[in-house]
């Protein structure tokens, strides 16, 4: 539907007549026209007949309706609402240019002509046109439908198809010995529903839809009927009414049979019956596709805790549902490995061949439609099913794998495969749908980092702020709830457990990519076989993933507002044709990885850009014009040849995130491994940088570093011993501040942080460069030491065993030391840094031992030992570490790799005598050994 396109303009609209816009706008818009003078009218007419619209389309997406001239007029109304965006941003620019004293910041001339076309007669030429348009679009809507009143033209069956999706035994086709992949969830939850605990016990099956939970479910509710005195299986929808789950309940308690007495029956008499029929038996109560905690309370309000042993088993799709169970009790379904995939499909693909042995033939093309069903059981049974019946030809599976989309939306035999995935979808919030869909455009397995990711969300405008808490924490909090109910899937997570990056599942993609063609959101360009696919009408958002050909002659730029590249080799006259001005809405520009050196001046002329990537490309210099980018909020240039910024950039008073870092030694074991960006004068103004990353100190930016107060992430190079007391006092006043670096000048240089205090706990805290004495005791570690939560201490060679300097950090998860000491042995005690979960010890050239008491690093999972070239034996009492899950080791003396059958109780075990890295399972270390001492 339209309505998160019509919440991001009502947002922005909302802001444009606001009290204080407006007073801002008044000296602009005096002895104007009078249609410039009506524009404050006229953007809060348009803004409440979007309201209304808004509201009205809420309704229709409740009932359900999918009709033609319903969809049409949807289109229409996308296509003003994205036409009011453009207009609300012209006028916000406008006023922000022409920007008096106040929350806006200082104005240099009281009024200023606007740069380039813009201009408050056409931007009030344009609302006029928009706001009687909507008048025509409202009457029209009448004209075609019948009234709103009543909803009868719209068909009331969403609550009841949606209940059939998920009736008790709906997917038949899986027997008990195809239930592959998930043996060992069914024992676990059969253990579950038989503890020896006698009370009600509820028990939580969660995990994204498709993935198997009532499949699952189904199959324990069948067999193990006759451990329970009375059963009831009911499906839950986000619209259900609690007296027909009680009522449907009752019937399945009572018989079919008996269905007419539980129909006649109100509420109170419903609550008494189920009470009263509970009250004596053990019974085993089926809540499936839960969509709120809240809606399990109040269902189980009737349950009685009799003491008997009954089970209540919810299945959804959100986490937070799942936690009304306790831990021992929720069982998370994963998809399936590649093997089982493979096992399923071939099943129900080839049920009368013996074996379900795939022709060879067919193995090709087959694993290609596997891999795409990404380990989802309900899309392999189903389009296993159907290939069943069709030739087995494998000609007409490479063209069924080539139009499987197509075939989920239109193919009558799949399409419950895509309404049981919308269902998420269509269940969200409207604050996560533009978040969600906006993952799509990303290519398939991409790997969506936390950051990148939360920083586009705001420069979309996708995020609105709440309270007090920054943009940037309520945006991972929607990228955490997306996690919660199962649309995005997390792939790694830091070692204090905050999500790092994430992935969306192939099909989950497929279909959102689907609905951001039907929106108009974005198109996802790829012209990799001669032909253009996934392409939207009218978009306003273009990920490119490959692209030989010119794409201008697709593309409408002048309406675009993001446009990002995954393809390097794109050819120059392609990404440089969306900087001109008839791009001025973009907010988005990401060509990272191109092969560009510089950017045109007319970049400048981008007046709503809010977030810019140059990563990996070859630019050495920014134009001056970008100064006039007032709304930039992230400028990345990592790992580019750039490290000086013009002293104009400090105009730019609403960048939060600015990251900019050259590599030096791409080898990564020197002191100076990259480089960093000068310091450019007034840099100290932007104070509403967030992120710097990284800059070269000097003494007059170290000075003025403290009006950087809302920083909350420092990398600060080239600091010498004469910068320290200053650098002290500046990192004091930062209130926000949670990830710190520091490195000195040159690896001889020392750096004299005795006097360190901040006003608030770091989570990470980086040092590189001689430590003076005392700096592990400096106020900051004894008042906040214990809360650090990861740390790295490099080049600093202390004499002491720095084990014993960093005991106090006891809630320390991630630890990497390098070049950090001199002396021969490392030693961890019983005790000591039992939160740790990662350790990383590299060139420490003296180390001939590492010694592991028990009971010392409880926590470990990770463990990395690179170039310790003196260290000849496996770390002593390394058996201890029976939590640990991978290990490296690398550059080690080959009497080292002789040593390492004692590491079997590790899972994985990573190994190179030269830097080149050899994998191991366990199972095959002893065998690999052999060969190695062989070789030797």
């Amino acid at each position: 539907m339209a309505e998160t396109t019509l919440l991001l303009v009502i947002t922005k609209l909302g802001i444009a007549v606001a009290g204080e816009t407006l007073k801002l706008a008044k000296p602009l818009l005096a002895k104007k026209s009078q249609l410039v003078a009506a524009l404050p009218a006229n953007m809060k007419l348009i803004k409440d007949e979007l309201e209304m619209i808004n509201a009205f389309l809420k309704e229709i997406g409740i009932k359900g309706d999918n009709g033609e001239v319903m969809e049409t007029w949807i289109r229409q109304v996308r296509r003003l609402a994205y036409d009011m965006e453009d207009v609300v941003d012209q006028f916000m620019y406008f006023v922000g240019e022409n920007k008096m004293t106040g929350s806006w910041a200082s104005l240099k001339k009281i009024f200023k002509k606007p740069h380039s076309s813009i201009s408050l007669d056409d931007i009030a030429t344009r609302a006029d046109a928009v706001n009687k348009d909507l008048i025509e679009l409202s009457k029209r809507v009448t004209r075609w439908t019948k009234p709103i009143s009543g909803m009868s033209y719209i068909p009331d069956t969403y609550h009841d198809g949606e209940q059939l999706l998920y009736h008790p035994g709906q997917d038949r086709s899986i027997h008990d010995d195809e239930l592959i992949g998930i043996y060992a969830n069914k024992e676990t939850l059969i253990e579950m529903l038989h503890l020896k605990d006698p009370s009600m016990r509820t028990i939580a099956v969660w995990g994204m839809g498709g993935i198997g939970k009532s499949t699952l479910v189904n199959n324990v509710y069948t067999n193990e009927l006759s451990h329970f005195g009375c059963r009831a299986w009911v499906s839950i929808s986000q619209s259900y009414k609690l007296d027909d789950i009680w009522r449907n309940m009752l019937t399945e308690l009572l018989g079919k049979e008996n269905r007419g007495d539980a129909e006649k029956m109100n509420s109170a008499e419903l609550r008494a019956e189920l009470k009263k029929i509970l009250d004596k038996k053990r019974y085993l109560i089926i809540l499936d596709d839960v969509w709120k905690a809240a809606d399990v309370f109040k269902i189980t309000e009737v349950l009685v805790d009799n003491g008997l042993g009954s089970r209540v088993i919810v299945t959804t799709r959100i986490e937070g549902v799942a936690s009304i169970a306790e831990d021992g009790c929720k069982i998370k379904l994963e998809p399936l490995s590649d093997h089982d995939a493979w096992l399923l499909f071939c099943r129900k693909a080839f049920p009368n061949i013996e074996s379900h042995t795939c022709p060879p033939e067919l193995c090709e093309c087959g694993k290609a439609i596997v891999g795409k069903c990404d380990g989802l059981p309900l899309a392999l049974v189903a389009i296993g099913s159907l290939l069943s019946l069709n030739t087995k030809s494998n000609k007409k599976w490479r063209i069924f794998c080539d139009q499987l989309i197509s075939e989920l939306h239109n193919n009558e035999n799949l399409n419950r495969v895509e309404k049981i995935l919308n269902l998420s979808y269509k269940h969200l919030p409207n604050y996560l749908k533009n978040c969600f869909l906006y993952c799509a455009m990303f290519p398939e397995d991409y790997l969506l980092h936390r950051k990148m990711l939360i920083r586009l969300w705001i420069a979309e405008g996708f995020i609105e702020q709440r309270g007090t808490s920054s943009v940037e924490d309520i945006a991972e909090g929607y990228l955490i709830e997306l996690v919660q109910r199962s649309m995005l899937h997390v792939v790694n997570k830091n070692s204090f457990d905050r999500i790092r990056c994430l992935r969306m599942h192939d099909l989950v993609r497929d279909l959102a990519i689907s609905q951001c063609k039907k929106e108009s959101f974005c198109t996802v360009y790829d012209d990799t076989h001669g032909v253009v696919v996934q392409s939207g009408l009218d978009p306003r958002r273009v990920a490119v993933l490959h692209c030989n050909n010119d794409i201008r002659s697709s593309i409408d730029s002048t309406r675009l507002r993001t446009f990002i590249s995954f393809d390097t080799s794109i050819v120059s006259s392609t990404w440089s044709s969306f900087i001109p001005s008839e791009s001025r809405y973009l907010a988005v520009l990401d060509l990272s990885g191109l092969p560009i050196e510089t950017l045109p001046n007319s970049v400048g002329e981008l007046f709503n850009l809010r977030y810019l990537c140059l990563d990996d490309t070859n630019v050495k210099l920014l134009p001056k014009s970008m100064k006039k980018l007032h709304n930039l909020q992230t400028l990345s240039l990592e790992r580019t040849n750039l490290l000086q910024l013009p002293k104009e950039f400090s105009d730019l008073k609403k960048l939060r995130h600015l990251l900019i870092w050259k590599v030096i030694d791409e080898t990564f074991t020197s002191f100076s491994n990259w480089e960093s960006v000068e310091a450019f004068q007034g840099l100290w103004k932007l104070k509403e940088l967030q992120t710097l990353n990284e800059v070269r100190a000097t003494k007059v930016f170290v000075a003025e570093l403290g009006n950087l107060s809302q920083l909350r992430s420092l990398c600060i190079t080239h600091i010498r011993s004469s910068h320290c007391v200053q650098l002290c006092d500046s990192l004091s006043k930062m209130h926000h501040l949670s990830r710190l670096n520091i490195r000195a000048y040159n690896e001889d240089e020392l750096l004299m942080l005795e006097d360190l205090t901040l006003p608030n706990p770091l989570d990470k805290l980086d040092l590189v460069g001689r430590l003076s004495e005392g700096t592990l005791e400096s106020p900051f570690f004894s008042t906040y030491g214990n809360r650090l939560l990861k740390m790295e201490v490099s080049w600093c060679h202390l004499a002491e065993n720095p084990m014993a300097c960093l005991l106090e950090l006891s809630n320390l998860t991630d630890l990497r030391l390098t070049r950090a000491y001199t002396g021969q042995q490392l030693i961890f005690h019983a005790k000591w840094l039992e939160h740790l979960k990662k350790v990383v010890l590299s060139d420490l050239p003296q180390v001939n031992q590492i010694c592991i008491h028990e009971g010392a690093l409880v926590s470990l999972e990770y463990l990395q030992i690179d170039n310790l070239k003196e260290l000849r034996e496996v770390p002593t009492g390394i058996k201890f570490l029976s939590s640990i899950k991978e290990a490296y080791f690398t550059k080690m003396h080959p009497d080292f790799i002789l040593q390492m059958g004692t590491l079997d109780h590790i899972p994985k075990v990573h190994w190179s005598a030269q830097g080149k890295f050899r994998s191991s399972d366990t199972a095959h270390i002893f065998h690999v050994l052999r060969v190695f001492q062989a070789y030797l």
